[in-house]
C-alpha cells in the first residue's frame, strides 16, 4: 500500500512548476520544497480525494531515507520534468529525494554516477538506464548492498526490484503508428529513429509500430532499419539530412528519443518539406512547441516523466517500509492510481498523452 505522506501535492500535467527551477534537483543534494499554490483548484481537489483513499491503513517509513533518481541524462526538457516530479515527491514525503545524473547521453557517464551513489549507500536508486544491459552489474551490486532499485524504461532488466512503465510498450508504439499512418494517408515511405539501438523501450515501440504497419497499412514501407541518434538533437538533425538525401520520396518519420522529432523537424523545415513529410514521435511540448506551431512536427506523444518519477519513488518507499507492491495498488501519481503488475513490471493505466499544435499550450514542460 502507498505510504502516508505529510502533505499530498497532486500536481496534474500542465500545472507543474517551472522546469528551470526543477533542474536544481538534478544535483546530489536535498531537493527543496515546492509551493502547493502552483496547483489548480480543481487539481488540488482531485489530489485530496486521491490521497485520502491512497493513504488509508498505511504505515510511514521510519526516519528519512535518501532516494536518488537517475535519468538517462540531465539538461533536457524531459529530465527537467523528471526533476520536478522528484521535487514534488520530496515535498510530500519525509525523505531526502533528489535527482542526480550526467549531462551527456553516455553509458560510462551514467555508470559513474550510479557507482558513486552505490558507494554512498543511498537508500534507493530510481534509474532510467541509457542502455539497460550496461547497468545490470552495478544495479546488482546496489541490491546486494541493500539498496532498493526501481527502474524505468527497462522492463526486461534483471537486477531491479521492480521496473515501472506508464503503459505497455507495444500499445504505445502501435498508437504512434496509427497517428503517423493517418496523416500519411496510409501510404508512402517512412523511417524510424531511436535514441539507442540498445534502448529496450525505443526498440519495442518501433518494432510494434512496424509490425502493425505491415499488417494494416501495406501501402506504407519502412525504407531503413531503425536509425540511432544518441538522444542528441544535433545528431537527429544530421541523420535527417542524410535520410532526405538518400530517400527523396520520404513521407513520414517516427521518433523515439525526446530529441528525435526536434532534430528531424528542423532538418525538414530547412529543406522546405514540412507539407510533404509527416513527423510524429515521443517528445515534450517544451521541446517541440515551436515546430508543432510551424507544422514541421505534426504530433508528439509522451507520458509525464514527472509523474513516473514520483511513482517510482512511492514504489521504493513502500519497499523501504516493508510493504509489498500488489496488483491494483495506488502509487498516488497521476496515471498510476491503480497499477497493473506482471512479474516485477509495474504498469500504469495507458498514461500517454497526445499533443498537436491545437493543444500544445496546455503543457508547460
Amino acid at each position: 500500500m502507498p505510504p502516508q505522506f505529510n502533505r499530498r501535492q497532486f500536481i496534474h500535467i500542465g500545472a507543474g512548476i517551472a522546469a528551470a527551477g526543477a533542474f536544481s534537483a538534478c544535483r546530489p543534494e536535498a531537493a527543496p520544497a515546492t509551493n502547493s499554490s502552483t496547483a489548480s483548484a480543481s487539481t488540488t481537489a482531485s489530489a485530496s480525494t486521491t490521497a485520502s483513499t491512497a493513504s488509508t491503513s498505511t504505515t510511514s517509513v521510519i526516519g528519512p531515507k535518501t532516494m536518488v533518481t537517475v535519468p538517462k541524462l540531465t539538461g533536457i526538457a524531459w529530465s527537467d520534468r523528471v526533476a520536478e516530479g522528484v521535487r514534488m515527491y520530496a515535498d510530500d514525503s519525509d525523505n531526502n529525494a533528489y535527482c542526480d545524473g550526467a549531462p551527456q547521453a553516455s553509458v560510462d557517464a551514467q555508470l559513474s554516477v550510479l557507482r558513486r551513489l552505490v558507494d554512498a549507500k543511498v537508500s534507493a536508486l530510481l534509474v532510467c538506464p541509457f542502455q539497460p544491459d550496461s547497468v545490470e552489474e552495478v544495479l546488482g551490486e546496489a541490491m546486494a548492498a541493500g539498496i532498493v532499485v526501481i527502474t524505468h524504461e527497462a522492463p526486461a532488466i534483471t537486477n531491479a526490484h521492480y521496473d515501472l512503465e506508464p503503459f505497455r510498450s507495444e500499445a504505445y508504439g502501435t498508437n504512434l503508428m496509427i497517428e503517423l499512418a493517418g496523416r500519411m494517408n496510409q501510404t508512402g515511405e517512412y523511417v524510424q529513429l531511436v535514441g539507442s539501438l540498445s534502448s529496450a523501450t525505443h526498440m519495442a515501440w518501433v518494432n510494434a509500430a512496424n509490425e502493425y504497419q505491415r499488417t494494416h497499412y501495406p501501402d506504407m514501407v519502412r525504407v531503413n532499419e531503425p536509425i540511432e541518434t544518441s538522444d542528441d538533437p544535433q545528431q537527429a538533425h544530421q541523420t535527417m539530412l542524410d535520410v532526405l538525401a538518400a530517400f527523396p520520396g520520404l513521407a513520414g518519420v517516427q521518433g523515439s528519443a525526446s530529441t528525435d522529432v526536434v532534430g528531424a523537424g528542423q532538418a525538414i523545415e530547412e529543406a522546405g518539406l514540412s507539407d510533404q513529410i509527416v513527423v510524429c514521435g515521443t517528445s515534450t511540448p517544451k521541446n517541440a512547441r515551436a515546430l508543432l506551431r510551424t507544422g514541421a512536427v505534426d504530433l508528439i506523444q509522451f507520458w509525464d516523466p514527472g509523474m513516473a518519477a514520483y511513482a517510482q519513488n512511492v514504489a521504493a518507499q513502500i519497499l523501504l517500509g516493508g510493504g509489498k507492491i500488489r496488483q491494483g495498488s495506488s502509487l498516488v501519481a497521476d496515471g498510476y492510481g491503480k497499477i497493473g503488475l506482471e512479474g516485477k513490471v509495474i504498469y500504469g493505466t495507458n498514461a500517454w498523452i497526445t499533443v498537436t499544435k491545437d493543444n500544445v499550450d496546455a503543457y508547460d514542460y
